[in-house]
């Protein structure tokens, strides 16, 4: 695209440092070095070698109750630092524990919504994350979300201050991935692009790395769906996902996220694998939001972009991109929302959740109850 707005100016954020490529895992020992001598090693599910200190493994989603074991965990063994090692659900614990271990209050005082969202008073535990999944992009974001299951919510903790010290991204720690996750994860990582680029927040140097993801996700997804050994394959969506994560915490999200926000308070679905059953549907709604009530809006000349860049139809229109995805979603099989138990009679309460997540804010058009019911019921 062409014709970039500076008038407003435009703000960056990231991870102190990045290490990208083949074989950077090897280097963590030493860049550990650098922070702490006494490291929380927060890992997935799958277990990690090549890495000493005190283990605390996540096996699911995050939770308050869970980032409180990790602060006691953290404190009882003197650690000086925090390490995670796995897909989002693993870094944003250990993104949590270090920010919340470090400071005094209770870990309610720091989360939105039904916390009291205050600011941290101190600098987190150095914080280093190392993905092993190609999707979240969480090792270069500022929030950890986690799962209220008392309240049916999942809320952030966020600030500046969590954002890692380093990101150190491996794409040979993705080979082992099951197809199944390689498509949610992949599918989430490209909702995570396609977000950003659409969004009331995008500026010029998130645009950039929104496209340039899209490309390659579009590229590599498919063939590391297809072979997972693909080395080519899996370092274009490890590249991808960072580009991703890059994005959202510099433009923000939209209506996926806004969805899948109280989907994964009210029922145990992963993330990743909600975000790719929506996404057709929520680019639906809004170019159709936008044609009807914005068609001046230069956000349908963005999803007209998406459109040529997936299906690298240079006459595309913005519904051939829907298509394009939607097409994508049942070559690698993901399952509707309808599988994870949620129903028609569902599509209400979520909708009227949905209208108020924090990603919905940044949407290129305000969608109504009526809309986002209809994003829900077309998603089962």
């Amino acid at each position: 695209m062409t014709g970039f707005e500076f008038a407003t100016g435009f703000e960056f954020a990231t991870a102190g440092r990045i290490v990208f490529g083949r074989g950077a895992f090897a280097h963590l020992e030493g860049i550990i070095a650098g922070y702490g001598k006494r490291p929380l090693i927060v890992t997935g599910k799958r277990p990690v070698a090549g890495v000493t200190g005190t283990r605390f493994p996540v096996a699911n989603e995050p939770t308050i109750a869970l980032v409180r074991e990790g602060i006691d965990a953290f404190r009882n063994a003197a650690c000086d630092c925090v390490v995670a090692v796995g897909g989002g659900s693993a870094i944003d614990t250990g993104k949590a524990i270090a920010a919340a271990a470090a400071n005094s209050g209770d870990l309610l005082d720091y989360l939105e919504v039904i916390g009291k969202g205050h600011p941290l008073e101190c600098t987190p535990w150095p914080f280093i994350a190392v993905p092993t999944t190609a999707g979240t992009g969480s090792e270069v974001t500022r929030n950890a979300v986690l799962g209220a299951p008392e309240q049916g919510v999942k809320v952030s903790m966020r600030s500046p201050l969590m954002l890692p010290r380093v990101a150190v991204v491996d794409p040979e720690l993705t080979l082992g991935l099951p197809a199944a996750i390689t498509a949610s994860t992949g599918l989430d990582a490209l909702t995570q692009l396609i977000e950003p680029y659409v969004s009331s927040r995008a500026n010029p140097f998130t645009d950039n790395l929104c496209l340039d993801g899209i490309r390659h996700a579009s590229a590599s997804l498919p063939r590391a769906y297809k072979d997972g050994s693909d080395r080519e394959a899996r370092t274009g969506m490890a590249y991808a996902s960072l580009l991703g994560g890059l994005a959202l915490a510099n433009a923000g999200l939209g209506v996926v996220h806004g969805i899948a926000a109280p989907i994964g308070g009210m029922f145990d679905a992963p993330h990743g694998a909600v975000c790719a059953a929506l996404l057709p549907a929520g680019m639906r709604a809004n170019i159709a939001a936008l044609r009807e009530r914005e068609p001046q809006s230069s956000a349908l000349e963005r999803y007209r972009e998406i459109a040529r860049t997936l299906t690298k139809d240079a006459d595309a229109i913005p519904e051939d991109g829907v298509d394009w995805v939607k097409n994508l979603t049942q070559q690698l099989a993901i399952p509707t929302l309808a599988g994870y138990g949620i129903r028609g009679k569902d599509a209400a309460k979520l909708a009227e959740k949905a209208g108020r997540a924090n990603s919905m804010k940044a949407n290129p058009i305000a969608l109504t109850s009526a809309e986002l019911r209809a994003v829900l019921e077309s998603s089962l």
